[in-house]
């Protein structure tokens, strides 16, 4: 990791920590807890003494709005839609190439935060409004993206097909659980790659 941009990645859940951790070493890794309410606070605690530049990524599971993006595929955020007006996110070719260079196919596209538990009978509704994924907490955090590069990398868990609360349900998540240990390395390259950025 070099110095100028080193890389701080926020996950919700420890598991997802777990994941991230374990393939980046040098990384922080922090956890913000599930949901709205958590990721607003986590955003505002963490915004205060700082130091220096950082990278910053939100990384975790996701759900899929598009029956064409499968349990442990990943996902880069072009835009996170939340309350306010969505936010476009620069990093997201930069780190669709990192991913790429490592072999990781990649979907990009709009990811919705919600404040609640993604339901089956909404997906349609928001995948029209011009989604792929949902979360709860992506939207939220963005407000750092104020202060340093800013990129969120999600790996589908559930979807139109592969629904939460299914016999699959274990399997989906192990699946996306190492899909996101795969791919977090990404992260530390597109980091890096700030360097050269002016």
């Amino acid at each position: 990791m070099t110095p100028g941009a080193p890389l701080a990645v926020i996950t919700p859940l420890w598991i997802e920590s777990l994941a991230v951790r374990s393939a980046l070493p040098e990384a922080s890794v922090a956890r913000c807890g599930m949901g709205r309410a958590n990721a607003k606070r986590f955003a505002a605690s963490y915004a205060h003494g700082r130091p220096g530049r950082r990278a910053l990524a939100v990384a975790g599971v996701c759900g899929s709005l598009d029956p064409r993006i499968v349990p442990g595929d990943v996902i880069v955020a072009t835009d996170l839609l939340g309350d306010g007006p969505a936010r476009t996110l620069e990093s997201a070719k930069p780190l669709a190439r990192a991913l790429e260079s490592r072999g990781i196919a990649v979907h990009l596209g709009a990811i919705r935060s919600l404040d609640h538990l993604g339901r089956r009978a909404e997906r349609e509704s928001l995948r029209a409004a011009g989604a792929i994924a949902i979360d709860m907490e992506s939207a939220w955090l963005a407000a750092l993206a104020d202060e340093a590069p800013f990129a969120v990398l999600r790996v589908v868990s559930d979807g139109p097909g592969h629904e939460l609360w299914s016999t699959r349900l274990f399997a989906n998540g192990i699946r996306a659980l190492r899909a996101l240990r795969a791919a977090a390395p990404a992260l530390a390259t597109w980091a890096d790659s700030l360097d050269g950025e002016t």
